[in-house]
């Protein structure tokens, strides 16, 4: 199959990076967006200064507010968004099409994965995850960056990896398409975690241990779900991990630190803060660990933050209260 056009769903700050990147990967891009003022500025300016500032966008890029044909479709637009974008689109786009799914996040109501919801949608799609250590302000402006695209096909997956690799953009193929997609949804719930100690001052000690119990933690979901728990030891676990849980860059980081320092979620998203995908996928990733059984006190403690049923001083009494056991 043909990988020279891309269509990129979402004209958001990830969104158009992912553009910007398979259009230095030499591939022609359509990035579909909403507001026709986008376009004019996308086509007429190569600029998307609402959610890039002044980045020049590659002139292989041309924006569209209608999706057309492509070798690749690429979804990026927010995890909650996911189901609405897919009804939008004329299903014979996707079908037999690999899609790459860019959102990281479980949906409201579902707990579905991202690829749940595209096979709920477009079942003839072909599902691929996106996920690992990446801004979208690094990846539009060429900086080196590495990510796990995962697939269910490895031939394929390494194919449609080698399209989209760049000078500056990486990606490594993966077969594990569930292990990938819940890193990448999970890491933004300790993101939270990690910034609310740091708005809590609470120190670095205490965030570099809850990165370590996090990852264990992460292990024990990805493995109930039939993951690989080695896939968290690269680019889409610890790499991403890592980068969300200790960079004020990190949407989420930011958001933590705010509910550290007293502020509630209400007056958080009153104040303008951006969006958050780890606060939608908190309570879902909490309701899925108990209907698997699986210990995840982390997940709980920050769903108990953000439902104002606790705050950072009692939760952290009680995790630190729990039955000494042996390292897992």
């Amino acid at each position: 199959m043909s990988h020279e056009t891309v269509s990129v769903i979402g004209g958001g700050a990830w969104g158009t990076a992912l553009a910007q990147a398979a259009a230095m990967a030499g591939r022609e891009v359509s990035l579909i967006v909403r507001d026709p003022a986008q376009l004019d500025e996308i086509n007429g300016h190569h600029t998307n200064q609402a959610y890039l500032g002044h980045q020049i966008l590659h002139e292989r890029i041309r924006a569209s507010l209608i999706a057309g044909p492509a070798d690749i479709v690429i979804l990026a637009v927010p995890a909650q968004s996911s189901r609405t974008a897919l009804a939008a689109l004329d299903p014979a786009l996707l079908a037999h099409r690999p899609v790459v799914l860019a959102a990281k996040g479980l949906e409201t109501g579902t707990l579905e994965r991202q690829s749940e919801i595209l096979a709920d949608m477009a079942p003839h799609a072909v599902p691929y995850v996106l996920s690992g250590p990446s801004f979208a302000s690094d990846v539009a402006a060429g900086r080196p960056t590495a990510v796990t695209l995962a697939g269910d096909d490895a031939d394929h997956t390494s194919l449609l990896a080698a399209a989209l690799a760049g000078p500056s953009f990486r990606p490594y193929a993966s077969d594990d398409r569930i292990g990938v997609e819940i890193a990448g949804a999970l890491k933004n719930v300790y993101a939270l975690a990690c910034g609310a100690i740091e708005g809590a001052q609470l120190g670095a000690s205490a965030r570099s241990a809850l990165i370590a119990r996090a990852f264990a933690e992460m292990a024990r979901m990805v493995s109930a779900m039939g993951g690989s728990a080695s896939t968290l030891t690269g680019l889409a676990g610890l790499g991403d991990l890592t980068l969300t849980c200790t960079s004020v860059q990190s949407r989420n980081y930011q958001f933590g630190m705010e509910l550290g320092r007293g502020q509630t979620v209400e007056q958080i998203m009153a104040s303008g803060a951006k969006l958050a995908e780890g606060v939608a996928t908190t309570p879902v990733a909490d309701a899925l660990a108990r209907s698997l059984d699986v210990d995840a006190p982390l997940i709980a403690a920050v769903h108990a933050v953000l439902s104002a049923e606790a705050t950072i001083a009692t939760v952290v009494a009680g995790l630190m209260a729990r039955p000494l056991k042996r390292e897992d």
